[in-house]
């Protein structure tokens, strides 16, 4: 089982299902939760307490106990509660080949994008999948428990899921999509602006312009974004922490565990050992 990281009142009880690959979190805040961050996962997941803010899709939502909150691989969201009461909420992270498959066998074509219609949803139906499946991975139930569990789920998120037509994407500025190549190919690497800028073809102000536009963030804050990811991945596989920052371009494991801690709530060394039972 996962153990709850102590953060005072807070606290996060994490699981990874080692067969599966999906990770189930239930957690309580106050006040701030999480700093704006993204998965490479579909994220599902129910509020069960007060009252749940978050930004995603460059707005800002709000859920309530019974509510389902949906948030597809890359859309960056953070967290944090209005009220006193902080709030309670359960959510599975669901690998996408992992949905896929099951997508395909519930006659969906393949390479459908998984993107959401919508953030936060009303069904009822779904808000009790998403419990049976989180109880079942959380609490370790057997595997046969833990397969029908995700694929009525599974069969649940269908009629949420966006075909292409509903959710249009523009075509970045060329600049932008030639700096963010370069950022994916150089990641582990002190890559300045002024060298993104010339890769782009463009000054640096116009690029800087031209990236927000685009994607929403900052190219610093979208490097850090994409090594959080990297970092993620390599922890879940078991690699140590020091290495790992290393590998993604952190300057040491102080700076990962800054950066891993306000993303994901918990230090790289907590969450590797969560996923693997092999401690730092």
């Amino acid at each position: 089982m996962g153990m709850p990281a102590d953060r005072g009142r807070d606290w996060m009880a994490v699981r990874r299902d080692a067969e599966s690959g999906i990770e189930t979190i239930r957690a309580h805040f106050h006040g701030h939760a999480y700093d704006l961050h993204d998965h490479d996962e579909l994220l599902v997941g129910v509020t069960e307490q007060g009252v749940q803010a978050f930004r995603c899709r460059r707005r800002l939502h709000t859920s309530t106990p019974g509510r389902v909150i949906l948030i597809e691989p890359g859309e960056a969201h953070d967290g944090h509660s209005p009220g006193e009461d902080g709030f309670t909420y359960a959510m599975l992270y669901l690998p996408v080949p992992l949905l896929a498959a099951s997508g395909q066998a519930l006659g969906l074509p393949a390479g459908f994008p998984f993107g959401f219609r919508d953030t936060l949803a009303d069904d009822p139906g779904l808000a009790a999948a998403i419990r049976s499946a989180f109880l079942a991975l959380h609490q370790g139930e057997g595997r046969l428990a833990r397969d029908l569990s995700v694929d009525r789920l599974a069969a649940r998120l269908a009629g949420h899921l966006a075909p292409p037509p509903e959710r249009p994407r523009l075509r970045p500025d060329r600049a932008a999509a030639l700096a963010r190549e370069l950022l994916h190919a150089r990641m582990a690497e002190d890559v300045g602006l002024e060298a993104l800028a010339a890769a782009a073809g463009v000054d640096r102000f116009r690029l800087n312009r031209a990236f927000r536009a685009a994607f929403g963030l900052s190219p610093h804050a979208y490097l850090v974004r994409l090594r959080l990811r990297a970092a993620r991945r390599r922890l879940a596989a078991g690699e140590a922490p020091a290495p790992v920052a290393a590998a993604v371009g952190f300057a040491d494991q102080s700076h990962l565990g800054r950066w891993f801690r306000r993303a994901y709530g918990l230090t790289p060394a907590a969450y590797r050992d969560l996923c693997t039972n092999v401690p730092d």
